[in-house]
């Protein structure tokens, strides 16, 4: 067991927590103590309940006392995005536009399911404006900064969680992806995201950019995120696009390994420019899972960049979101959401039925791929985490930050599960390889991404000097 309580995996957590070697409570408090000691160098917390989640700790721990857990994570501290809903605290999404009195009366549907089991609430964890961009920093909550190194970015939109799963500032993160939101910073802090399928989370308030945004776990393990997507992911009415109720323990079958599965890898996905260093670490953990036994061959999905699509797709729903403001929230945005928004107003009718076009054509060329192939592997970043409090790396010739992340946003088109799963270092910084399945199944992304742990463990990132 390890001599840091707050490092420990939910599920070793909670085989203490049944055999009466730890508490709650004395979890609680290291996790606490961890926030305190790194949160202000990193600024992962947007709003933090200590007292709440002691609370929480005693209850858990009595009901444990009594052989009576409520349910699957019953005393894992837990931390919950600014983007979803959690009774009695601000959801305020990054903006200075949303008020902070509320009143805050409801749990969003993965919070509830989270509470329901159990989980000792934290805190809400930071996000860009609305999470618009893939870094961490808004004019609500100033720069969110990465374990790894503070002076870079740990990616976004959930940079916070992200942060806090690598620091060790609780097991269990929620997050959110609609374009990379959740891989993107996994990929950045090192840790693991799992992009599940669309509906398999439910969502309420649907959010803005819409059916592409997916809830979903970032945790320091394979196994703790299994357990976090078996709490999360059950319907909710909520949300009327959500997926028929599956009850497994996504648990179950991840020590299957990835002998016999059929892989594609694609380097660049036909159109991408990678990091020589980061694809040098790509390769390397795409062999181990080929050693393991999986069939391994270098393919291409078969589709053109969709970016220019999902410019279309995305920058206009955040126009419709910003046209119903006043002007004085306007002036309270970020500039560069407001950019964002107005370029979306080039975009005639006809572009958005192309852009849909182009979307259902991505969708096919996966289909396609997956009738051949069960998994498609890529990089998930093609650099390593850059400087903290920019949109995009200076003196790369870039415009706005989904040019520096092409392999993300093609699976929000076609809704399919995607995990970032921490592969080794580049630059010394982490890097990871994406792991795609076929929609809905959840199951072999993450039997794969067990496979690829197994082989090539996780890294955290070093300990701050003290003092």
């Amino acid at each position: 067991m390890s001599k840091d309580l707050a490092l420990l995996p939910a599920t070793e957590l909670v085989h203490h927590f049944r055999r009466s070697i730890l508490s709650p409570l004395e979890v609680t408090r290291a996790v606490l103590e961890r926030v305190e000691a790194q949160n202000p160098a990193l600024n992962v917390f947007c709003h933090l309940d200590p007292e709440g989640a002691l609370a929480a700790a005693r209850e858990s721990e009595a009901r444990w006392r009594r052989g009576e857990p409520k349910g699957l994570v019953d005393g894992v501290p837990t931390t919950i995005k600014d983007t979803y809903l959690a009774k009695g605290w601000p959801t305020r999404r990054g903006s200075r536009t949303t008020p902070v009195d509320g009143p805050w009366e409801e749990d969003a549907p993965a919070t509830a399911r989270l509470r329901e089991h159990g989980a000792v609430l934290l805190g809400k964890t930071t996000t860009p404006e609305f999470g618009w961009k893939a870094v961490t920093d808004s004019p609500l909550t100033g720069i969110t900064r990465n374990p790894w190194d503070p002076a870079r970015t740990p990616g976004g939109s959930s940079g916070g969680a992200a942060a806090a799963a690598a620091a060790g500032m609780g097991a269990l993160h929620l997050g959110g992806d609609g374009a990379g939101s959740i891989r993107i910073p996994a990929a950045f802090a090192g840790v693991y995201g799992l992009k599940p399928s669309f509906g398999r989370v439910p969502i309420y308030p649907q959010p803005v950019p819409g059916t592409i945004t997916h809830p979903g776990p970032l945790t320091r393990t394979v196994t703790d995120a299994a357990l976090m997507l078996t709490v999360i992911g059950r319907p909710d009415p909520r949300d009327w696009q959500t997926l028929p109720d599956d009850p497994r323990d996504w648990r179950i079958g991840l020590e299957a390994g990835v002998a016999g599965l059929r892989i594609a890898y694609s380097r660049t996905l036909g159109y991408a420019e990678v990091d020589p260093a980061v694809l040098e670490a790509i390769e390397v953990a795409v062999e181990a899972l080929a050693d393991q036994g999986a069939a391994v061959e270098p393919v291409d999905p078969g589709f053109a960049s969709p970016r220019a699509a999902f410019d279309i797709y995305y920058f206009t729903r955040f126009t419709f979101m910003i046209d119903r403001m006043s002007d004085e929230q306007r002036a309270l945005l970020d500039a560069g959401l407001l950019e964002m928004a107005e370029a979306g107003r080039r975009f005639t009718r006809d572009d958005l039925m192309v852009a849909e076009m182009t979307r259902a054509e991505v969708g096919r060329c996966m289909s396609r791929l997956h009738a051949t192939y069960d998994l498609l592997v890529t990089p998930q970043m093609p650099l390593v985490a850059f400087a903290a409090g920019v949109d995009y790396p200076a003196d790369a010739g870039m415009r706005h930050w989904l040019d520096w992340s092409p392999f993300t946003y093609p699976f929000n088109f076609t809704q399919q599960p995607a995990a970032s799963v921490p592969c080794g270092l580049a630059h010394g910084l982490p890097v990871a390889l994406q792991i795609v399945g076929p929609r809905h199944r959840e199951d072999l992304v993450l039997r794969a991404s067990r496979a690829l742990e197994a082989a090539r463990p996780f890294l955290l990132p070093p300990e701050p000097a003290a003092g």
